[in-house]
């Protein structure tokens, strides 16, 4: 019995430290970091959506606020979605959805943007061809001999 037992805390140990070798990682660090930015960015992002494009389109469309556009899935009127929520109304809420939709789009083009503009950047470094290294110092002297040379 005590042989098993110390066979699990043994195998316990091997996969702590087998998860704080991957943890500790530099690319599982950067993937937290890249999520965190990643979670900070798309909220700025949808804050734009809501508060700053969206409301110049539903104005040009005739005052139509998208994050009220809703369908009301019973009988009961109500003419706001908030309205429906207080009331229990069930309602499916197709103007946040387009919201959403928009916001996603912004979020993937400036991530394209980034990408492509990282890939440039590397193709770049790639291209730029490197200075030929000096010849030796040998080849150099047995070079000027045969100018010499050539000369006389």
């Amino acid at each position: 019995m005590l042989e098993k037992s110390s066979m699990y805390l043994r195998e316990d140990r091997k996969v702590l430290k087998e998860f704080k070798e991957f943890a500790l990682r530099g690319s599982v660090l950067d993937m937290a970091v890249g999520i965190i930015i990643g979670a900070a960015f798309t909220t700025i992002v949808k804050s734009a959506v809501d508060d700053i494009i969206m409301p110049p389109i539903g104005l040009l469309m005739g005052g139509v606020d998208f994050a009220n556009l809703f369908i009301n899935l019973t009988s009961t009127p109500v003419e706001t979605v908030e309205a429906a929520k207080e009331a229990g109304i069930a309602v499916i809420t197709y103007g946040k959805f387009i919201n959403a939709v928009i916001t996603f789009l912004i979020v993937v083009w400036v991530l394209f943007m980034v990408i492509r503009s990282m890939n440039n950047m590397k193709t770049k470094e790639e291209a730029v061809p490197e200075e030929p290294a000096e010849p030796p110092k040998k080849e150099v002297l047995l070079g000027e001999i045969r100018d010499l040379l050539k000369t006389k």
